[in-house]
Protein backbone atom coordinates (compact mmCIF):
# COMPACT_ATOMS: atom_id res chain seq x y z
CA UNK A 1 0.00 0.00 0.00
CA UNK A 2 1.96 3.34 -0.93
CA UNK A 3 -1.46 5.33 -0.05
CA UNK A 4 -2.79 5.82 2.98
CA UNK A 5 -4.92 2.78 3.95
CA UNK A 6 -8.83 2.97 3.62
CA UNK A 7 -9.96 1.41 7.28
CA UNK A 8 -13.50 -1.04 7.52
CA UNK A 9 -13.90 -1.87 11.07
CA UNK A 10 -16.84 -4.14 11.52
CA UNK A 11 -18.51 -4.76 14.73
CA UNK A 12 -20.92 -7.47 15.52
CA UNK A 13 -23.44 -6.84 18.94
CA UNK A 14 -23.56 -9.99 20.43
CA UNK A 15 -21.54 -12.09 18.34
CA UNK A 16 -20.23 -15.66 19.94
CA UNK A 17 -16.83 -17.21 19.86
CA UNK A 18 -17.99 -19.79 18.23
CA UNK A 19 -20.97 -18.17 15.89
CA UNK A 20 -18.87 -18.51 12.73
CA UNK A 21 -17.91 -21.43 10.60
CA UNK A 22 -14.57 -20.71 10.12
CA UNK A 23 -13.98 -20.39 13.75
CA UNK A 24 -16.17 -23.61 14.34
CA UNK A 25 -19.58 -23.66 14.26
CA UNK A 26 -20.91 -26.73 12.19
CA UNK A 27 -24.82 -25.27 12.07
CA UNK A 28 -23.97 -21.41 11.14
CA UNK A 29 -22.89 -20.61 7.36
CA UNK A 30 -20.95 -17.45 7.16
CA UNK A 31 -18.83 -18.64 3.51
CA UNK A 32 -17.85 -14.38 3.06
CA UNK A 33 -16.30 -14.36 6.14
CA UNK A 34 -14.06 -17.87 6.08
CA UNK A 35 -13.18 -16.51 2.67
CA UNK A 36 -11.96 -13.28 4.10
CA UNK A 37 -10.45 -15.68 7.40
CA UNK A 38 -8.76 -17.25 4.21
CA UNK A 39 -7.27 -14.16 3.41
CA UNK A 40 -6.50 -12.94 6.91
CA UNK A 41 -4.71 -13.56 10.38
CA UNK A 42 -7.34 -15.21 12.66
CA UNK A 43 -6.67 -14.41 16.21
CA UNK A 44 -7.65 -17.85 18.50
CA UNK A 45 -7.32 -15.63 21.96
CA UNK A 46 -8.59 -12.33 21.39
CA UNK A 47 -11.24 -10.59 23.77
CA UNK A 48 -13.40 -7.69 24.27
CA UNK A 49 -13.01 -5.23 27.17
CA UNK A 50 -16.04 -6.29 29.21
CA UNK A 51 -18.56 -8.92 28.88
CA UNK A 52 -21.33 -6.25 28.02
CA UNK A 53 -21.32 -4.08 24.78
CA UNK A 54 -21.28 -0.49 26.29
CA UNK A 55 -17.61 -0.92 27.50
CA UNK A 56 -16.05 -2.65 24.86
CA UNK A 57 -17.47 -0.22 22.69
CA UNK A 58 -16.06 2.73 24.29
CA UNK A 59 -12.71 1.43 24.63
CA UNK A 60 -12.25 0.23 20.97
CA UNK A 61 -12.68 4.19 20.65
CA UNK A 62 -10.73 5.51 23.55
CA UNK A 63 -7.70 2.50 23.72
CA UNK A 64 -8.32 2.72 27.25
CA UNK A 65 -9.81 0.35 29.70
CA UNK A 66 -13.52 0.63 31.02
CA UNK A 67 -12.58 0.70 34.21
CA UNK A 68 -9.91 3.39 33.67
CA UNK A 69 -12.84 5.38 31.66
CA UNK A 70 -15.35 4.83 34.49
CA UNK A 71 -17.94 3.56 31.64
CA UNK A 72 -17.99 0.05 33.03
CA UNK A 73 -21.76 -1.25 31.97
CA UNK A 74 -24.13 -1.29 29.24
CA UNK A 75 -25.84 2.20 29.02
CA UNK A 76 -29.45 1.63 30.44
CA UNK A 77 -31.61 3.76 27.95
CA UNK A 78 -34.01 5.61 29.95
CA UNK A 79 -31.99 5.40 32.90
CA UNK A 80 -28.60 6.09 32.31
CA UNK A 81 -26.57 5.38 35.15
CA UNK A 82 -28.83 2.89 36.45
CA UNK A 83 -27.26 0.21 39.77
CA UNK A 84 -28.32 -3.02 39.76
CA UNK A 85 -29.06 -4.41 43.28
CA UNK A 86 -28.77 -8.12 44.87
CA UNK A 87 -26.49 -9.32 47.79
CA UNK A 88 -24.32 -6.04 46.25
CA UNK A 89 -25.89 -2.76 45.00
CA UNK A 90 -23.61 -2.48 41.53
CA UNK A 91 -20.74 -0.01 41.45
CA UNK A 92 -21.69 3.34 40.07
CA UNK A 93 -20.33 4.23 36.35
CA UNK A 94 -20.28 6.63 34.18
CA UNK A 95 -23.05 6.55 31.25
CA UNK A 96 -20.92 7.73 28.13
CA UNK A 97 -18.31 8.56 26.47
CA UNK A 98 -16.83 11.67 27.60
CA UNK A 99 -15.92 14.02 24.43
CA UNK A 100 -12.47 15.06 26.46
CA UNK A 101 -11.58 11.26 24.87
CA UNK A 102 -9.32 11.86 21.66
CA UNK A 103 -11.64 8.98 19.62
CA UNK A 104 -9.93 7.02 16.57
CA UNK A 105 -12.30 8.53 14.71
CA UNK A 106 -11.15 12.13 15.87
CA UNK A 107 -6.83 10.76 15.79
CA UNK A 108 -8.05 9.53 11.71
CA UNK A 109 -9.95 12.58 10.45
CA UNK A 110 -7.15 15.09 12.10
CA UNK A 111 -4.90 13.04 9.95
CA UNK A 112 -7.04 13.41 6.56
CA UNK A 113 -9.33 10.73 6.66
CA UNK A 114 -13.24 10.58 5.67
CA UNK A 115 -14.79 9.62 9.13
CA UNK A 116 -18.24 7.37 8.97
CA UNK A 117 -20.18 5.72 11.60
CA UNK A 118 -22.68 3.18 10.22
CA UNK A 119 -25.20 1.30 12.94
CA UNK A 120 -24.87 1.14 16.80
CA UNK A 121 -23.68 3.71 19.01
CA UNK A 122 -24.74 3.10 22.24
CA UNK A 123 -22.46 5.32 24.59
CA UNK A 124 -24.42 8.35 25.62
CA UNK A 125 -27.13 10.67 24.85
CA UNK A 126 -27.32 12.72 21.91
CA UNK A 127 -24.62 15.33 23.14
CA UNK A 128 -22.54 11.86 22.72
CA UNK A 129 -23.07 10.90 19.52
CA UNK A 130 -20.60 9.75 16.86
CA UNK A 131 -20.76 13.49 15.27
CA UNK A 132 -19.57 14.65 18.92
CA UNK A 133 -16.72 11.94 18.36
CA UNK A 134 -14.98 12.82 15.28
CA UNK A 135 -17.17 11.38 12.64
CA UNK A 136 -18.59 13.13 9.60
CA UNK A 137 -21.14 10.62 9.07
CA UNK A 138 -23.62 8.91 11.11
CA UNK A 139 -25.95 6.93 10.03
CA UNK A 140 -28.22 5.04 12.50
CA UNK A 141 -25.59 5.43 15.75
CA UNK A 142 -27.47 7.09 18.65
CA UNK A 143 -28.39 5.66 22.23
CA UNK A 144 -30.21 3.15 21.34
CA UNK A 145 -28.81 -0.52 22.63
CA UNK A 146 -30.63 -2.63 19.91
CA UNK A 147 -33.40 -2.19 17.17
CA UNK A 148 -36.64 -1.68 20.20
CA UNK A 149 -39.01 -1.76 17.21
CA UNK A 150 -37.12 -5.29 15.86
CA UNK A 151 -35.18 -5.66 12.33
CA UNK A 152 -37.91 -5.19 10.09
CA UNK A 153 -39.25 -1.00 9.25
CA UNK A 154 -40.29 0.45 10.63
CA UNK A 155 -36.87 0.47 13.03
CA UNK A 156 -38.03 4.01 14.74
CA UNK A 157 -33.83 4.66 14.86
CA UNK A 158 -33.94 8.51 15.08
CA UNK A 159 -31.20 8.78 12.76
CA UNK A 160 -31.93 6.60 10.37
CA UNK A 161 -34.66 7.26 7.56
CA UNK A 162 -37.17 4.70 7.82
CA UNK A 163 -37.15 1.90 4.56
CA UNK A 164 -39.72 0.40 3.07
CA UNK A 165 -42.27 -1.62 5.16
CA UNK A 166 -40.51 -5.04 5.98
CA UNK A 167 -37.12 -3.70 4.86
CA UNK A 168 -34.81 -5.80 7.14
CA UNK A 169 -32.19 -3.65 9.22
CA UNK A 170 -29.05 -5.45 8.53
CA UNK A 171 -29.58 -4.90 4.63
CA UNK A 172 -30.69 -1.02 4.85
CA UNK A 173 -27.55 -0.38 7.03
CA UNK A 174 -25.15 -2.44 4.51
CA UNK A 175 -26.81 -0.29 1.71
CA UNK A 176 -25.75 3.01 3.27
CA UNK A 177 -22.29 1.97 3.90
CA UNK A 178 -22.22 0.62 0.01
CA UNK A 179 -23.63 4.66 -0.65
CA UNK A 180 -20.68 5.59 0.98
CA UNK A 181 -17.96 3.67 -0.60
CA UNK A 182 -19.38 4.18 -4.21
CA UNK A 183 -19.30 8.18 -3.43
CA UNK A 184 -15.92 8.67 -1.62
CA UNK A 185 -13.84 11.61 -2.42
CA UNK A 186 -9.46 11.53 -2.78
CA UNK A 187 -9.24 10.57 0.89
CA UNK A 188 -8.92 7.65 2.59
CA UNK A 189 -12.29 6.48 4.66
CA UNK A 190 -13.11 4.77 8.04
CA UNK A 191 -15.87 3.15 7.48
CA UNK A 192 -16.95 2.25 11.17
CA UNK A 193 -19.68 -0.51 10.56
CA UNK A 194 -21.00 -1.14 13.80
CA UNK A 195 -24.46 -3.68 13.04
CA UNK A 196 -27.17 -4.08 15.21
CA UNK A 197 -27.57 -7.80 14.81
CA UNK A 198 -27.41 -10.26 16.21
CA UNK A 199 -28.82 -8.79 19.18
CA UNK A 200 -32.46 -9.40 19.94
CA UNK A 201 -34.98 -9.15 19.62
CA UNK A 202 -34.09 -12.38 17.47
CA UNK A 203 -35.29 -12.14 14.03
CA UNK A 204 -34.20 -13.56 11.03
CA UNK A 205 -35.74 -13.68 7.20
CA UNK A 206 -38.71 -15.45 6.99
CA UNK A 207 -37.00 -18.02 3.82
CA UNK A 208 -33.47 -18.20 6.24
CA UNK A 209 -35.45 -19.20 9.34
CA UNK A 210 -37.27 -21.66 7.31
CA UNK A 211 -33.80 -23.35 5.91
CA UNK A 212 -32.05 -23.44 8.97
CA UNK A 213 -35.67 -25.25 10.45
CA UNK A 214 -35.08 -27.82 7.44
CA UNK A 215 -31.33 -27.66 8.28
CA UNK A 216 -31.65 -28.52 11.75
CA UNK A 217 -33.96 -31.53 11.32
CA UNK A 218 -31.12 -32.70 9.09
CA UNK A 219 -28.84 -32.70 10.99
CA UNK A 220 -31.11 -34.44 14.07
CA UNK A 221 -31.05 -31.23 16.38
CA UNK A 222 -34.30 -31.37 17.19
CA UNK A 223 -33.58 -34.89 18.68
CA UNK A 224 -30.40 -33.07 20.90
CA UNK A 225 -31.04 -31.55 24.54
CA UNK A 226 -31.35 -27.90 23.88
CA UNK A 227 -31.54 -26.31 27.06
CA UNK A 228 -30.30 -26.92 30.58
CA UNK A 229 -32.32 -25.47 33.88
CA UNK A 230 -29.68 -24.00 36.35
CA UNK A 231 -29.50 -21.85 39.37
CA UNK A 232 -32.09 -18.93 40.68
CA UNK A 233 -31.20 -15.48 38.84
CA UNK A 234 -28.63 -13.56 41.32
CA UNK A 235 -30.59 -10.26 40.49
CA UNK A 236 -33.46 -9.03 42.79
CA UNK A 237 -35.90 -8.39 39.57
CA UNK A 238 -35.32 -11.56 38.17
CA UNK A 239 -35.15 -14.38 41.39
CA UNK A 240 -38.47 -15.89 40.27
CA UNK A 241 -36.10 -16.84 37.23
CA UNK A 242 -34.07 -19.03 36.37
CA UNK A 243 -30.56 -19.19 33.97
CA UNK A 244 -31.00 -21.46 30.90
CA UNK A 245 -28.05 -22.55 29.28
CA UNK A 246 -28.40 -23.51 25.84
CA UNK A 247 -26.04 -26.46 25.30
CA UNK A 248 -26.04 -26.73 21.24
CA UNK A 249 -26.75 -23.92 18.16
CA UNK A 250 -29.74 -24.89 16.82
CA UNK A 251 -31.68 -21.72 16.49
CA UNK A 252 -32.83 -21.21 13.19
CA UNK A 253 -33.89 -17.52 14.02
CA UNK A 254 -30.34 -16.92 15.39
CA UNK A 255 -29.05 -18.42 12.54
CA UNK A 256 -30.78 -16.74 9.98
CA UNK A 257 -29.43 -13.65 11.25
CA UNK A 258 -25.64 -14.59 11.21
CA UNK A 259 -26.32 -15.72 7.49
CA UNK A 260 -27.74 -12.62 6.57
CA UNK A 261 -25.02 -10.49 8.40
CA UNK A 262 -22.47 -12.41 6.43
CA UNK A 263 -24.19 -12.00 3.12
CA UNK A 264 -24.23 -7.97 3.95
CA UNK A 265 -20.66 -8.25 4.98
CA UNK A 266 -20.10 -9.95 1.24
CA UNK A 267 -21.88 -7.38 -0.42
CA UNK A 268 -19.74 -4.59 1.01
CA UNK A 269 -16.42 -6.48 0.36
CA UNK A 270 -17.46 -6.45 -3.13
CA UNK A 271 -18.64 -2.75 -3.40
CA UNK A 272 -15.06 -2.05 -2.21
CA UNK A 273 -13.35 -4.09 -5.00
CA UNK A 274 -15.53 -2.61 -7.64
CA UNK A 275 -14.53 0.41 -6.60
CA UNK A 276 -10.91 -0.46 -7.08
CA UNK A 277 -9.82 -0.14 -3.35
CA UNK A 278 -9.83 -3.52 -2.70
CA UNK A 279 -6.28 -3.49 -2.74
CA UNK A 280 -5.95 -0.87 -0.18
CA UNK A 281 -8.30 -1.58 2.22
CA UNK A 282 -7.74 -3.08 5.74
CA UNK A 283 -10.64 -5.28 7.29
CA UNK A 284 -10.77 -5.91 10.62
CA UNK A 285 -13.98 -7.81 12.05
CA UNK A 286 -14.80 -8.93 15.26
CA UNK A 287 -17.62 -8.64 18.45
CA UNK A 288 -18.14 -6.25 21.30
CA UNK A 289 -19.37 -9.04 23.86
CA UNK A 290 -19.69 -13.07 24.06
CA UNK A 291 -22.75 -14.80 22.44
CA UNK A 292 -26.27 -14.60 24.44
CA UNK A 293 -26.57 -18.08 26.24
CA UNK A 294 -27.84 -17.91 29.38
CA UNK A 295 -30.86 -15.92 29.13
CA UNK A 296 -33.44 -13.94 27.14
CA UNK A 297 -33.94 -16.89 24.76
CA UNK A 298 -30.35 -18.15 25.06
CA UNK A 299 -30.44 -18.02 21.11
CA UNK A 300 -26.29 -19.46 20.82
CA UNK A 301 -24.02 -21.74 22.69
CA UNK A 302 -20.53 -20.99 23.23
CA UNK A 303 -19.31 -24.39 23.91
CA UNK A 304 -16.71 -25.14 24.48
CA UNK A 305 -16.39 -21.94 25.85
CA UNK A 306 -17.66 -21.38 29.85
CA UNK A 307 -21.05 -19.24 29.97
CA UNK A 308 -21.62 -16.83 27.45
CA UNK A 309 -22.67 -12.53 27.13
CA UNK A 310 -22.62 -10.91 30.90
CA UNK A 311 -20.09 -13.52 32.50
CA UNK A 312 -16.44 -13.05 33.63
CA UNK A 313 -15.76 -16.69 32.02
CA UNK A 314 -14.12 -16.66 28.43
CA UNK A 315 -18.01 -17.11 27.09
CA UNK A 316 -18.84 -14.06 27.96
CA UNK A 317 -15.42 -11.69 26.51
CA UNK A 318 -13.81 -14.25 24.09
CA UNK A 319 -14.26 -13.02 20.52
CA UNK A 320 -14.10 -13.98 17.02
CA UNK A 321 -11.47 -11.54 15.36
CA UNK A 322 -10.43 -11.61 11.90
CA UNK A 323 -7.79 -9.03 10.73
CA UNK A 324 -7.22 -8.88 6.48
CA UNK A 325 -4.18 -6.42 5.74
CA UNK A 326 -3.16 -6.94 1.78
CA UNK A 327 0.31 -7.54 1.14
CA UNK A 328 0.74 -7.71 4.81
CA UNK A 329 -1.35 -10.09 6.62
CA UNK A 330 -0.22 -13.81 5.50
CA UNK A 331 -3.13 -15.98 3.95
CA UNK A 332 -5.26 -18.59 6.32
CA UNK A 333 -2.49 -17.51 8.67
CA UNK A 334 -3.05 -17.33 13.46
CA UNK A 335 -2.05 -15.57 15.94
CA UNK A 336 -2.97 -17.29 19.52
CA UNK A 337 -1.03 -13.95 21.59
CA UNK A 338 -3.77 -12.64 23.73
CA UNK A 339 -5.54 -9.80 22.42
CA UNK A 340 -8.37 -6.75 23.92
CA UNK A 341 -10.28 -3.93 22.22
CA UNK A 342 -8.38 -1.11 23.61
CA UNK A 343 -5.25 -2.73 21.04
CA UNK A 344 -7.25 -1.69 17.95
CA UNK A 345 -6.71 2.00 18.60
CA UNK A 346 -2.71 2.05 18.17
CA UNK A 347 -3.00 -0.75 15.52
CA UNK A 348 -5.25 1.71 13.57
CA UNK A 349 -3.28 4.50 13.65
CA UNK A 350 0.08 1.99 13.33
CA UNK A 351 -1.15 0.56 9.89
CA UNK A 352 -2.44 4.67 8.55
CA UNK A 353 1.20 5.65 9.07
CA UNK A 354 -0.35 8.03 12.05
CA UNK A 355 2.31 8.96 15.07
CA UNK A 356 1.34 7.32 17.99
CA UNK A 357 -0.67 8.75 21.04
CA UNK A 358 0.06 7.13 23.81
CA UNK A 359 -1.59 9.75 26.03
CA UNK A 360 -4.69 8.71 24.87
CA UNK A 361 -4.27 5.26 23.68
CA UNK A 362 -2.41 4.19 27.30
CA UNK A 363 -3.97 0.76 27.85
CA UNK A 364 -3.88 -0.98 24.06
CA UNK A 365 -0.71 -2.38 22.16
CA UNK A 366 0.05 -2.06 18.91
CA UNK A 367 -1.22 -5.72 16.89
CA UNK A 368 1.13 -4.58 14.18
CA UNK A 369 4.43 -6.81 15.11
CA UNK A 370 1.73 -10.02 15.35
CA UNK A 371 -0.08 -9.11 11.98
CA UNK A 372 3.76 -9.04 10.31
CA UNK A 373 4.14 -12.34 11.86
CA UNK A 374 5.25 -12.23 15.12
CA UNK A 375 4.82 -14.19 18.03
CA UNK A 376 4.05 -11.87 21.56
CA UNK A 377 3.52 -8.87 22.61
CA UNK A 378 5.78 -7.06 25.19
CA UNK A 379 2.76 -7.38 28.25
CA UNK A 380 2.18 -9.33 31.40
CA UNK A 381 -1.15 -9.42 31.32
CA UNK A 382 -5.25 -8.58 30.38
CA UNK A 383 -7.81 -7.26 32.61
CA UNK A 384 -11.23 -7.29 32.84
CA UNK A 385 -13.50 -5.27 35.68
CA UNK A 386 -17.40 -5.77 35.34
CA UNK A 387 -18.51 -4.83 39.16
CA UNK A 388 -22.17 -5.05 38.13
CA UNK A 389 -25.12 -8.10 37.78
CA UNK A 390 -25.43 -9.16 33.90
CA UNK A 391 -28.85 -9.41 32.76
CA UNK A 392 -27.79 -12.73 31.73
CA UNK A 393 -26.90 -14.21 35.50
CA UNK A 394 -23.11 -13.18 35.77
CA UNK A 395 -22.16 -11.93 39.18
CA UNK A 396 -19.73 -8.79 39.68
CA UNK A 397 -16.15 -9.60 39.19
CA UNK A 398 -12.82 -8.96 37.90
CA UNK A 399 -10.52 -10.38 36.36
CA UNK A 400 -6.77 -11.14 34.59
CA UNK A 401 -4.92 -13.60 32.16
CA UNK A 402 -1.29 -13.94 31.97
CA UNK A 403 -0.04 -16.71 29.80
CA UNK A 404 -1.67 -18.96 29.75
CA UNK A 405 -3.59 -18.49 33.37
CA UNK A 406 -6.67 -16.23 34.16
CA UNK A 407 -7.65 -15.95 37.31
CA UNK A 408 -11.64 -14.85 38.16
CA UNK A 409 -12.08 -12.47 41.39
CA UNK A 410 -15.97 -12.84 42.36
CA UNK A 411 -17.05 -9.99 44.95
CA UNK A 412 -20.29 -11.35 46.00
CA UNK A 413 -18.07 -14.00 48.23
CA UNK A 414 -14.12 -12.92 47.61
CA UNK A 415 -13.64 -16.27 46.18
CA UNK A 416 -11.15 -16.59 43.23
CA UNK A 417 -11.06 -19.20 40.71
CA UNK A 418 -7.60 -19.98 38.54
CA UNK A 419 -8.04 -21.66 35.28
CA UNK A 420 -4.93 -22.93 32.76
CA UNK A 421 -6.92 -22.18 29.89
CA UNK A 422 -4.59 -24.01 27.22
CA UNK A 423 -5.17 -27.21 29.09
CA UNK A 424 -8.97 -26.58 30.09
CA UNK A 425 -10.63 -23.57 28.01
CA UNK A 426 -13.79 -25.18 29.36
CA UNK A 427 -12.59 -23.52 32.74
CA UNK A 428 -13.74 -26.75 34.26
CA UNK A 429 -11.33 -27.24 36.69
CA UNK A 430 -10.69 -24.26 39.25
CA UNK A 431 -6.81 -24.68 40.41
CA UNK A 432 -6.76 -22.10 43.12
CA UNK A 433 -6.36 -24.43 45.93
CA UNK A 434 -3.68 -26.53 44.01
CA UNK A 435 -1.85 -23.67 42.65
CA UNK A 436 -1.28 -21.02 45.43
CA UNK A 437 1.43 -19.53 44.11
CA UNK A 438 -0.06 -18.64 40.84
CA UNK A 439 -3.61 -17.26 42.48
CA UNK A 440 -1.60 -14.99 44.68
CA UNK A 441 0.84 -13.68 41.75
CA UNK A 442 -2.22 -12.73 39.78
CA UNK A 443 -4.38 -11.78 42.42
CA UNK A 444 -1.66 -9.46 43.26
CA UNK A 445 -1.59 -7.93 39.34
CA UNK A 446 -5.17 -7.61 39.24
CA UNK A 447 -5.53 -5.68 42.71
CA UNK A 448 -2.20 -3.01 41.12
CA UNK A 449 -3.99 -2.79 38.15
CA UNK A 450 -7.20 -2.13 39.83
CA UNK A 451 -5.47 0.72 41.80
CA UNK A 452 -4.10 1.61 39.07
CA UNK A 453 -7.47 2.23 37.03
CA UNK A 454 -8.64 3.53 40.15
CA UNK A 455 -11.72 1.29 39.75
CA UNK A 456 -14.98 1.78 41.46
CA UNK A 457 -16.47 -1.50 43.21
CA UNK A 458 -19.96 -2.90 44.23
CA UNK A 459 -21.09 -2.23 47.86
CA UNK A 460 -23.08 -4.08 50.41
CA UNK A 461 -26.81 -3.86 49.93
CA UNK A 462 -28.20 -3.12 53.41
CA UNK A 463 -31.39 -4.63 52.56
CA UNK A 464 -30.79 -7.84 50.91
CA UNK A 465 -32.56 -10.88 52.74
CA UNK A 466 -30.09 -13.52 52.89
Amino acid sequence: MSKSPNILYILIDDLGWKDLSCYGSEFYETPNLDRLAGKGMRFTDAYAACPVCSPTRASIMSGKYPARLGLTNYIHVGNPGQRDRARLIDAPYIPYLDTKETSLASALQENGYSTWHVGKWHMGEKEFWPDRHGFEVNIGGCDHGHPKNGYFSPWKIPNLEEGPEGEYLTDRLTDEAIRLVEGKDDRPFFLNLWYYTVHTPIQGKPELVAKYERKARALGLHKKKTFEEGEIHPKSESVNNRIRRRLIQSDPEYAAMVECMDTNIGRLLQAIEAKGEADNTIVVFTSDNGGLATAEGSPTSNAPLNEGKGWMYEGGTREPLIIHWPGVTENNSFCREPVTSPDFYPTVLEMAGIEAMPDQHCDGESLVPLLKGGNSLDREAIYWHYPHYGNQGGTPGSSVRAGDWKLIEFYEDGRRELYNLREDIGETKDLSGSRPEVTERLHGLLKNWRAEMEALEPEVNPDWKW
